[in-house]
């Protein structure tokens, strides 16, 4: 027999779990899932951390410390990777996950929990960029979209599971083990990425540097919070990253630095957005002008935006202990704060202006008011009903179910994206309005669960839509800053809003009866920002 010419061989796509990339899509998908599930799980146990370390004047803040620094850190390792390639700034992002991680779980007192959930903000926002522009650079353009759904399904699985898991943790071994039991599994996961990390850049091809993706029928969910959620998001903390319930799937990408399409020459993915060619190459060519495109620019803008958000937070949540010195922290606050923001945003975001800016503003106004509530659930539950934290991490968990239906038919729907929008926005009022019933007396506590799905359900109507908007609404030449740009409103939304109703629990009071009084002031509040979104969602179109 002779063996078969190569003309005669069909083109055989890699496989992402294929013996070349299975490692490294193990890796990656490993530490993404502990990131994420940190981000889930944070929120059940705050309340048996905040009672033992007597830190609960701190509950707020200790979300919002994980969300700034996470910020910074996004614009400052896209940056990094940009330049140097994302071995340093993934290595150190780990690192600087691993240590925040052990020092929450030994923390003996409330400032150094505070502190290590600052250094886990650093690390994960570190990592997750590092991730991205990891993938661009290690997987061929057409295989990418099943690594971005592989990611999807990293955050979908601890925000269905990890606040229940947490919660049994908790009941059974301690709040600590929630940190330190993450640990060792990073272990596996760098040692399935060293051949990753020291992998040659793919040259990017047509399709690729187009710059082009169909992003009307994406599905599944978004790696921003967290944020927490983050995509970060995770990194919601929603992260987390995050946010770690997420919004969306490949049509969304761009959601997060490293996610646009466009690609310097390299085929980097725009990591940092702002920064460089990743921002700028792609059909149209050009770059971005202005402060968004300079590095140096950049971060001293995300280092006013970040610290501008802390002092401010200080100030609001130190306001009735000393009005004098509190104030005066709040206006360098704000000032701080509305210079970064007007070099990490585009022209016109701070004004709502017709068309991206506010398309992109109108993320944070989306996580603002969802995670200022999500954030306190646990606590109300806990403290007000006496939920234990297996029992309060379900509520939670009833939130990213509605969220990924909500994604999944925003995908499948003609509505106009303003209409989808406006829907999300009145959901998500909808549903804190109805949460804000679970801490009243006579009134289950249960009634949490069908109003976090109603809010999820909207999160994931709007905040995907939100996302596939802002990317058709930017040059190509943006998109990377944009998506940046995109992050910034969500984890700030996030942490003005935790933060704010973290001073909103001091200044009413601890006690059950008064944390009831807060939840339902926090509830107001924020479903007033819902309302103020859903008035402001005809803004988002171009015409």
């Amino acid at each position: 027999m002779t063996a078969p010419k190569a003309l005669d061989t069909p083109y055989d796509q890699p496989r992402i779990f294929g013996s070349a990339y299975r490692t490294a899509t193990i890796g990656i998908l490993l530490v993404i899932t502990l990131i994420a599930f940190e981000g889930m799980s944070v929120g059940v146990v705050m309340p048996v951390i905040s009672e033992q370390l007597d830190a609960l004047d701190l509950y707020g803040l200790s979300f919002s410390a994980f969300l700034i620094a996470s910020l910074f850190a996004n614009v400052v390792s896209g940056l990094w990777s940009d330049r140097r390639g994302y071995t340093i700034p993934f290595l150190v992002g780990v690192v600087l996950f691993v240590v925040g991680m052990g020092l929450a779980g030994a923390a003996s007192t409330k400032v150094l929990f505070l502190a290590a959930r600052g250094v886990q903000g650093l690390g994960a926002g570190c990592t997750i960029v590092a991730v991205y522009v990891m993938i661009a650079r290690v997987y061929p353009a057409d295989v990418r979209p099943k690594v971005f759904a592989g990611l999807s399904a990293a955050w979908v699985v601890p925000a269905m599971v990890g606040p229940a898991v947490a919660g049994f943790v908790a009941d059974t071994w301690g709040w600590r083990w929630v940190f330190f039991g993450i640990i060792p599994l990073v272990v596996p996961a760098l040692v399935m990425l060293v051949p990753a990390l020291n992998k040659p850049a793919h040259e990017p091809d047509e399709s690729h540097a187009s710059g082009h993706r169909d992003v009307s029928h994406a599905s599944g969910h978004d790696v921003s919070h967290a944020s927490g959620h983050v995509d970060v998001s995770h990194a919601s903390g929603h992260a987390g990253a995050s946010h770690a319930s997420g919004d969306m799937g490949s049509g969304d990408l761009p959601d997060l630095p490293g996610s646009s399409d466009s690609s310097d020459s390299s085929g980097t993915l725009g990591s940092s957005g702002p920064s460089s060619s990743s921002a700028s190459s792609g059909a149209g060519g050009g770059s971005v002008e202005g402060a968004r495109s300079r590095p140096f620019a950049m971060t001293v803008a995300a280092t006013a935006a970040a610290g501008g958000a802390g002092v401010l937070l200080y100030g609001v949540d130190k306001l009735h202990v000393s009005p004098v010195p509190s104030a005066v922290a709040v206006l360098v606050g704000l000032v701080c704060l509305g210079y970064g923001l007007a070099k990490l945003l585009p022209p016109g975001a701070l004004r709502f202006s017709r068309g991206l800016p506010t398309t992109i503003m109108m993320r944070g106004l989306f996580s603002a008011a969802f995670f200022g509530v999500n954030s306190f659930i646990p606590l109300a539950l806990q403290q007000v009903k006496s939920f234990g934290p297996t029992a309060a991490g379900i509520a939670l968990t009833t939130g990213a179910l509605g969220w990924s239906t909500g994604s999944y038919l925003q995908s499948r729907r003609s509505v106009e994206p303003h209409r989808r929008i406006r829907m999300g926005a009145a959901c998500v009022m909808a549903g804190v309005l109805l949460g804000l019933l679970s801490v009243l007396p006579g009134i289950t506590g249960w009634v949490a669960v069908p109003a976090w799905i109603v809010a999820g359900f909207g999160m994931g109507i709007g905040m995907t839509t939100v996302s596939v908007t802002a990317l058709k609404q930017s040059p190509v030449n943006e998109q990377g800053a944009n998506s940046a740009a995109l992050s910034v409103t969500d984890m700030l939304g996030s942490a003005l809003a935790v933060g704010l109703g973290g001073a909103l629990i001091n200044l009413i009071g601890h006690s059950p009866g008064m944390i009831a009084r807060g939840f339902v002031v926090i509830c107001c509040l924020m479903s007033a920002i819902a309302l103020g979104a859903t008035l402001l969602a005809s803004r988002t179109r171009s015409d």
